[in-house]
C-alpha cells in the first residue's frame, strides 16, 4: 500500500498525522515497501543533492538525516565529540532499518567528508563523495559542476543498469520543478497565515518529500494544500519567529511543536536541502547543465557553501525580513561546528539591526523539551511587556 492509499478517506488532520508518524518512523515502511517491488535506492546526506539524476535513473533517492534510535553500534566507528546525526545516519543502515543500493555524502564539515569512507567499509555497495563547488564564485563553477554531475550520473547508472538519457533528466526535473511550485505554496502559507497549519505539520509534510517518490509527493501536497487553505482558523496573538539552525542535523519534531505553542513559525531552513533550488529548471538545453546553473545561481543559502554573493547574514535578514517576523531563533545541533560558527556571525548582524534573538542548541535524540519551553516563553514575555 503506498502512502497516498493510507490517505484515502482521511481527514486532513488524519493525513497530517500520518505524515508525522511516517517522518518519525526510522523503519523507513514506504522505502522497504520500494524494495520489496523491486525497486533501487540511492541514499545522500545532507544538504544539497541533485535528486533529478536518480529519479531519473528510476530510482528512488532517499535524505538520510539520521533518526531517533535506541542502541548505536555506529558509535565505535567514530570520534567522540561529533554530532548526533553522522552517528544515527550510519546506524540506520547497519541496523538495515534503510537498506540501500549506493549511498552518497558531501564534505561539507570536518565529520561529514569521511563518512563515505566509513560507509564504504561496511558496505559493499557504492559510497560516493558528491563534491560541490568550494568556490561558486569562479567563472568555471557552473562547467566544473556539471561535470561532477556527469561523473555522478555515471555511477548512478551502474547501479541503475540502465542509461539515464537527457529526455529521462528533462521527464524528472519537470517533476521535480512541480514539487518546488508546491513547497512554495506551503511557505506563502506559512508566511502568510501561519495559524492554517501548525509548524510540526508543515515540517513532515516537507520531510516526506525526503523519502517518497516525487510524483506521490506532489499527490500528496496536490491533496493537503486545497484543504489547508479552506480550513477554518482564526490568527492568535502569537510573535511570528523565523528558526536558522535546520539545515543539516534536524531537531525533533517535539521540538518544533514546542516552538509552535509560543509562536509562529513563519520561516525557517528546515531541510533546506529539499527546498534549495528557488524557481523552476528549464527543461530545455543540457539538463545537467540546467541543473548546475540553477545551483551556482539560483539557489538558497546554508553555512555549508560560502558564496560571496551570498553573506549568510544578510540572507538571514532578507528571510527576516520577508517574513515579517518579530524575532529569530538560532538554534545549532550539538557539535555541529558549522551551525555554532555560524550563531556569532547571525547574532552580530542581528545585535546591529536591533532584531532580538533567541539561541539554543538541539539533538535529533532530545527527549526532554520543558526547560526550552519555559525559555522561549519567557524571551516572548520579556518582548512583549518590556
Amino acid at each position: 500500500m503506498t502512502f497516498i492509499e493510507h490517505c484515502h478517506g482521511q481527514t486532513l488532520d488524519e493525513i497530517l498525522y500520518l505524515c508525522r508518524e511516517f517522518s518519525e518512523d526510522p523503519a523507513y515502511p514506504t522505502v522497504k515497501k520500494w524494495r520489496e517491488a523491486g525497486g533501487k535506492v540511492v541514499g545522500h546526506f545532507q544538504v544539497y543533492f541533485p535528486e533529478e539524476i536518480v529519479h531519473a535513473a528510476g530510482m528512488l533517492p532517499v535524505k538520510v538525516t539520521g533518526a531517533q534510535l535506541e542502541g548505536m553500534g555506529a558509535e565505535s566507528h567514530f570520534g567522540s565529540y561529533l554530532c548526533s546525526v553522522i552517528k544515527t545516519s550510519l546506524e540506520l543502515s547497519m541496523s538495515k532499518n534503510l537498506e540501500l543500493d549506493m549511498f552518497v555524502s558531501h564534505p561539507i564539515c570536518d565529520a561529514a567528508r569521511n563518512l563515505a569512507a566509513i560507509w564504504g567499509r561496511n558496505f559493499s555497495y557504492k559510497s560516493q563523495i558528491l563534491y560541490l563547488p568550494q568556490n561558486p564564485n569562479s567563472n568555471h563553477s557552473i562547467e566544473y559542476l556539471c561535470n561532477e554531475y556527469d561523473r555522478l550520473k555515471q555511477d548512478i547508472e551502474s547501479v541503475a543498469g540502465r542509461k539515464v538519457s537527457e529526455d529521462d533528466l528533462r521527464r524528472s526535473i519537470a517533476v521535480y520543478n512541480e514539487s518546488r511550485g508546491w513547497m512554495k505554496e506551503l511557505y506563502d502559507i506559512k508566511r502568510e497565515s501561519p495559524w492554517q497549519i501548525d509548524a510540526e505539520d508543515a515540517y513532515a509534510l516537507v520531510a516526506m518529500a525526503g523519502f517518497l517518490p516525487r510524483e506521490e509527493h506532489n499527490t500528496l501536497m496536490r491533496i493537503v494544500l486545497p484543504l489547508i487553505h479552506d480550513r477554518s482558523r482564526y490568527a492568535q496573538d502569537k510573535m511570528r519567529v523565523v528558526f536558522e539552525g535546520g539545515f543539516c542535523e534536524q531537531p525533533p519534531i517535539d521540538l518544533i511543536q514546542t516552538i509552535g505553542r509560543s509562536c509562529y513559525l513563519v520561516d525557517d531552513d528546515l531541510l533546506i536541502g529539499l527546498r534549495y533550488i528557488l524557481d523552476d529548471v528549464p527543461v530545455t538545453g543540457d539538463p545537467l547543465l540546467q541543473l548546475a546553473t540553477a545551483y551556482i545561481k539560483n539557489s538558497s543559502y546554508s553555512p555549508v557553501q560560502h558564496d560571496l554573493r551570498k553573506p549568510k547574514e544578510k540572507m538571514l535578514l532578507q528571510r527576516f525580513r520577508n517574513a515579517r517576523a518579530d524575532a529569530v531563533i538560532l538554534a545549532a545541533a550539538k557539535m555541529c561546528e558549522p551551525g555554532l560558527e555560524e550563531q556569532v556571525a547571525y547574532s552580530k548582524a542581528l545585535d546591529e539591526h536591533n532584531i532580538p534573538y533567541f539561541i539554543s542548541e538541539f539533538e535529533e535524540n532530545q527527549n526532554t523539551f520543558d526547560h526550552i519551553s519555559i525559555q522561549l516563553e519567557t524571551f516572548v514575555e520579556n518582548l512583549i511587556f518590556q
